[in-house]
This record gives C-alpha cells, sequence and structure tokens, in this order.
C-alpha cells in the first residue's frame, strides 16, 4: 500500500480492529462512527435537509433516522413550548392592566 493512500476494505478491518484493541473498545464498528455523528448533528437542530447533505444522500429517508427524538431534546421541546404558553397567559393580563390605569373620555378629561 502507497503511503497515503486509503486503504483497501480488508487492510482498513485490520487497522480499524487493531486500533480498537489497542483501546480497549469492544464491538465497535466503523459505521457507528457515522451513526453517531450524524445523530450528534441531528440533535444540535440540523435539519433534515443538512443532514442529507452531510451524509451525501440524494433522499431523506437515511436522515430521518438520525433525527429520532432524545430525552434531552424532548425535554428542550416541552420547556420551550411551555414558556411560549406562559408567555402567552401574561400578554392579556398585562394588556388589562394598561387598560385599567388609561384615563377614561378624552384627552384632558372630557367626556365624549
Amino acid at each position: 500500500m502507497r503511503w497515503g493512500a486509503t486503504p483497501r476494505r480488508n487492510r482498513f478491518n485490520r487497522l480499524w480492529r487493531k486500533a480498537c484493541t489497542d483501546a480497549v473498545i469492544k464491538g465497535l464498528h466503523f459505521h457507528d462512527l457515522r451513526h453517531t455523528g450524524n445523530t450528534l448533528a441531528a440533535s444540535t437542530g440540523a435539519g433534515t435537509r443538512e443532514l442529507v447533505a452531510r451524509m451525501g444522500h440524494s433522499t431523506a429517508r437515511a436522515a430521518l433516522i438520525y433525527q429520532h427524538a432524545s430525552a434531552e431534546h424532548d425535554r428542550l421541546i416541552a420547556d420551550a413550548v411551555s414558556g411560549l404558553v406562559d408567555k402567552g397567559l401574561k400578554k392579556p393580563r398585562k394588556a388589562k392592566e394598561q387598560q385599567d390605569r388609561k384615563p377614561k373620555g378624552h384627552v384632558g378629561d372630557t367626556e365624549g
């Protein structure tokens, strides 16, 4: 093999197994790194189009695999929705308070 060239599958598999053995890692397949990377990208908010581009696919089917929900991301979504609800509930109260403070009638308190 020429130095710097991409190793053929058989040679690569031997190199991968040796690297895993040296790192005391059992059962890790090289493709697992791709899955982990794309799952992490999806968890940062990357959309289907971004994942398709990162993976080099032409359809969204593969990208959807990596967009499975995580408990942490689900919590962030739930908190954001809750914040929107709280914000919506506070606005009417503020508007009512402001209406109560407005003087009645026209400028100078004249009836109109």
